[in-house]
């Protein structure tokens, strides 16, 4: 009897092995080497240190912007430019100096360059070589590969010294460029529509019903951050890698569940859970048990969330258009609310009580969940349907072949 195809259409690994590599290459590139330029302002300079996070993350900004408009008319050739401009913007992180102010400046804003200029056409090249039935599970696979890297790197993070971490993070994102030349042949080409204008975006009211609760959720994270890190002192680093682990193993997870059953669906439930860790570190912040369920539960919700919110959803909006502005839109509140922990920071210490902090969090978040219930699912019905039916038709089949 001829066998019925699984529930799951198969990934066009031809198509989309290039974009994989591309994005699991610059996430990891960007966590360690934002890492490392934090370590190198805070060992190198005593003041002014606002200043060079601010000119960082304007120039994320604005690049982000120019390069959405820009990186379309020439996607690959502008891509591949920009990994090496990430390459070299590394490599200058060795002539970081403690009295020059105007080159640390210039450093910063090219790394800011570096960072924010193709991460809208990446993402936007990921989803336009990705089938819209694929792209959740696909998401997850990179997140999966991230967070088996993170701790990877986290491992020779720990043992390297700082030049030694500048030049493998150098390597590491030159290496992304051969992949991604190597990897990038006899790629299919697909037609896609102008996109609409932001201001058409921010009025639409299927993106804002996913936007405002994604910028919130970007909010609490990156503001309480700095208050858990307090709470969890020495033991912060460890909290750190347990939470990368569940993000590797539970990214892959959700995204095969946003496939079958909706993205929609997925984003909640990882909202409740976000919800939930705050509201037991608002009761039971002394509790070592509730410390690390704390980590567990974060690295379940940010693996759920990054697989979803971060690589399928504004793919998915964004469908039959050009999606640097839908990205732009997605991708910008994550990698500006990392401001939010450079200014909170130094006033941590003077918090009396953080559980109240983590009661504001915890509200906060179910509160985000109105929107969510509201949103219409961006995984067409269509395709919901059709596995359901396939599930249905191969359950039978197997009690038919069971019984006969």
């Amino acid at each position: 009897m001829k066998k019925l195809e699984l529930s799951r259409n198969k990934i066009s690994w031809k198509n989309s092995g290039s974009s994989i590599f591309l994005v699991f290459n610059s996430f990891v590139w960007f966590i360690f080497t934002y890492i490392v330029l934090g370590d190198i302002i805070t060992e190198k300079i005593t003041q002014n240190e606002l200043i060079l996070y601010s000119a960082f993350f304007i120039s994320v900004s604005i690049s982000a912007l120019i390069g959405a408009k820009l990186f379309p008319k020439v996607r690959i050739k502008a891509i591949e430019a920009w990994i090496i401009l990430g390459s070299i913007s590394t490599a200058t992180l060795f002539i970081f100096s403690p009295s020059n102010f105007l080159i640390n400046t210039i450093i910063v804003v090219i790394l800011g360059i570096s960072v924010g200029a193709g991460f809208p056409s990446y993402l936007s090249f990921f989803a336009e070589n990705t089938k819209i039935e694929n792209r959740g599970f696909t998401g997850g696979i990179i997140w999966s590969l991230v967070g088996i890297c993170v701790l990877g790197f986290a491992a020779l993070y720990m043992n390297f010294d700082m030049l030694q971490m500048v030049t493998l993070l150098t390597i590491w994102r030159f290496f992304g460029w051969v992949g991604f030349k190597s990897l990038n042949k006899n790629r299919q080409e697909i037609d896609v529509q102008k996109a609409p204008s932001y201001l058409e975006l921010l009025t639409d009211r299927k993106i804002l019903l996913y936007l405002f609760p994604w910028i919130m959720f970007t909010i609490i994270n990156f503001a309480e951050t700095p208050i858990v890190q307090e709470l969890f002192g020495s033991e912060f680093l460890l909290m750190q890698l347990v939470t990368w682990f569940f993000v590797g193993v539970f990214a892959v997870i959700g995204g095969y569940l946003a496939d079958i059953v909706g993205r929609k669906k997925v984003v909640i439930a990882g909202f409740i859970m976000l919800g939930l860790e705050y509201a037991a570190l608002s009761v039971f912040s002394a509790s070592n048990i509730t410390l690390y369920s704390y980590a567990i539960l974060d690295g379940i919700s940010w693996g759920l969330l990054f697989s979803v919110f971060f690589m399928s959803l504004w793919g998915d909006l964004g469908q039959y258009h050009i999606k640097e502005k839908y990205y732009v839109l997605g991708g910008l509140p994550y990698l500006l609310a990392n401001f939010l922990y450079v200014l909170i920071n130094p006033i941590v210490p003077y918090i009396d009580d953080p559980s109240i902090a983590f009661t504001f969090a915890s509200f906060f978040l179910f509160l985000a969940i109105l929107p969510l219930v509201y949103a219409p699912e961006t995984l067409p019905e269509k395709k919901i349907r059709e596995r359901e039916l396939k599930n249905y038709v191969v359950k039978a089949q197997k009690i038919r072949e069971k019984y006969s």
